[in-house]
């Protein structure tokens, strides 16, 4: 009887898999914005608000309403086709009935319904931006930030400004009235020209002739200097010597301003400034 071979079991030690984790970092692409489903408002960029105003709304010889398309390189003409989907002539389908873009008093509101017409002015008419703007309640917040922080600007240098130059910057909008102003009516009338329009107002007190320009004004009135009658030559009141000739086309109190800032004018400068 043969003898069978007892085959011992081996125990082979089980070998770890090494497992290695690779990570792949995936390019996190920001999200394209959405296109949001909402009435929408339009306005016409001019001052002016026409009863009626008529934008081209179909390409024509005369008016071409094509978007470059930058993903495929290529001109694509546009219309507004109130029984299609998109506002892009490619993509519409079947018989086109147009419709017409009119602003009323100078702005045009378009339903969440009109999504054709919508996109249309929205994206791909090319007058937008030029004669235009979709109405947009953010950048108008933004807008008048803009304005309240100039205001603030304005106003904090109006009201550390001293009366000199006060004056001068009124004189750039009162002119001669300035001159007979008390000190407290300067202030005021400086502070309310500061709100209504801050941005003239800071390009003013940044300008170094327009404090020159009042020296000039206020010498000239108090007889210090004399302007020729054909405004061309400026002399000393006191001797009628000249003290220099006004270019041609430039304004005699500019012109003077400027001069006061050459090596000789300083000295002339100087010499105002104490009679004054």
């Amino acid at each position: 009887m043969a003898k069978k071979a007892k085959a011992e079991a081996v125990e082979v030690a089980p070998q770890e898999t090494i497992v290695q984790e690779v990570q792949v970092k995936k390019e996190v692409k920001p999200a394209k914005p959405s296109w949001e489903i909402k009435d929408r408002f339009y306005y016409l960029t001019s001052n002016k608000s026409p009863i009626t105003f008529t934008i081209p709304s179909k390409h024509t010889k005369k008016h071409a309403l094509l978007y470059f398309d930058k993903k495929t390189g290529k001109q694509r003409e546009i219309r507004y086709a109130t029984n299609q989907d998109s506002p892009l002539v490619d993509e519409q389908k079947g018989e086109a009935t147009l419709g017409h873009i009119i602003f009323k008093d100078g702005d045009l509101k378009v339903p969440k319904e009109k999504q054709n017409l919508q996109k249309l002015l929205s994206l791909y008419h090319p007058l937008k931006g030029k004669m235009y703007e979709e109405f947009s309640a953010v950048a108008k917040a933004e807008d008048e930030l803009d304005i309240l922080d100039l205001q603030i600007d304005a106003l904090n240098a109006a009201r550390n400004m001293d009366i000199d130059q006060a004056e001068a910057i009124l004189r750039v909008e009162l002119g001669s009235k300035v001159s007979s102003m008390s000190s407290k009516e300067i202030k005021r009338d400086l502070l309310l020209f500061a709100r209504s329009n801050p941005q003239l107002f800071i390009s003013l007190a940044n300008d170094d002739n327009v404090q020159l320009r009042n020296v000039a004004i206020r010498a000239a009135e108090a007889g210090i200097i004399n302007l020729s009658p054909d405004q061309r030559t400026f002399t000393w009141g006191s001797n009628g010597r000249k003290l220099m000739n006004v270019p041609f086309d430039e304004n005699p109190y500019s012109a003077f301003a400027a001069f006061l800032k050459t090596d000789e004018g300083v000295e002339i400068y100087k010499s105002i400034d104490k009679k004054l």
